[in-house]
């Protein structure tokens, strides 16, 4: 098998998930434990052949935005066609359906190997030129959720945390140096089961739809999210852990149906006993769930039966 495309990492939204869709704000950071880049195969795997197939399915799909003259930019369709005629298919450690970003770096790998008007990068480019480049993500990933917000194949590409400060406004940004020894923690936690976003994105927008939920979003989801945002890039880890609690709270009071069923307990016990606070990693329904707590081996302790892995320390 030959390697044909760079790697691309997976991503984390450490703050903003369904929030971002309303406007509040987001922190999306790379995640280099898990990747994927495009390669061929010769193999003939099942594994190959499967996700070649999806990768036809993303083809016709760009074929036909071409078609409605609704392609945001331009592909080399003959080449990308001889490829996959050939065996391309993505390579990938990026678990699929647990919100760090499997479809965000497929959609990477493809736009930086066939298109043929890119967009150049800068290890610290701002502003239209970022905004412009996750709307062309977004409406090349739509493909896979029905509707995206361009983030996570925007974050896979760049490989660098994004600060999502509107619908409007996104700047790169230089995230606090973790303290290695420090007793804090930002950890995930695997679910073991797989969420499907179209369908939480689905009953989110639904809810949305009742005046009160909206206003919960809209007065206390904004501001408990955005003071997790300030505190954390600021290195203010008290108020984090405040504001982490009363988003917890929150999310398990109004956002039940994104909550594993098996994890509705684990996530009221972090509140009650103040040893974690849990919240959703992506659009949740499975996959990994974001904790944070002041002293990891005791919510370690308490989480024993969990598979645990620390992506930050303080």
């Amino acid at each position: 098998m030959k390697s044909i495309n760079p790697l691309f990492y997976a991503k984390i939204l450490l703050f903003g998930e369904y929030g971002i869709i309303e406007d509040s704000m987001g922190l999306s950071i790379p995640f280099n434990k898990f990747n994927g880049y495009l390669k061929f195969s010769s193999e003939n795997s099942p594994t190959a052949k499967l996700s070649n197939k999806e990768i036809c399915k993303f083809y016709n799909y760009l074929l036909s935005l071409k078609a409605d003259n609704n392609l945001p930019c331009n592909f080399d369709f003959q080449s990308f066609n001889t490829d996959l005629k050939n065996g391309l298919f993505f390579e990938s450690t990026i678990p699929q359906g647990f919100g760090v970003g499997s479809s965000g770096a497929l959609v990477a790998s493809v736009y930086d190997k066939y298109c043929t008007n890119k967009i150049k990068i800068q290890s610290q480019q701002q502003g239209d030129e970022i905004l412009k480049l996750k709307q062309i993500f977004g409406q090349l990933e739509s493909f896979f959720h029905g509707k995206s917000s361009g983030l996570d194949p925007l974050i896979c590409y760049l490989n660098l945390p994004v600060l999502i400060q509107s619908k409007t406004q996104l700047d790169t940004v230089g995230l606090p140096s973790p303290n290695i020894n420090g007793k804090g923690a930002i950890f995930l936690m695997d679910s073991g089961s797989v969420g499907q976003t179209s369908n939480m994105v689905s009953i989110f927008l639904e809810k949305l739809k009742n005046e009160g939920f909206r206003n919960i979003i809209k007065n206390q989801f904004k501001k408990y999210n955005d003071e997790c945002i300030h505190a954390f890039l600021n290195k203010e880890f008290n108020p984090l852990m405040g504001s982490i609690k009363n988003l917890s709270q929150l999310v398990y009071d109004n956002f039940s149906p994104m909550i594993p069923d098996n994890y509705k307990q684990v996530w009221k016990e972090g509140i009650d006993s103040n040893d974690y606070y849990l919240k959703l990693c992506g659009s949740g329904g499975g996959g990994f769930i974001l904790g944070f707590t002041h002293d990891f081996d005791k919510a370690a302790q308490k989480l024993k039966d969990q598979k645990l892995q620390v992506i930050y320390s303080f």
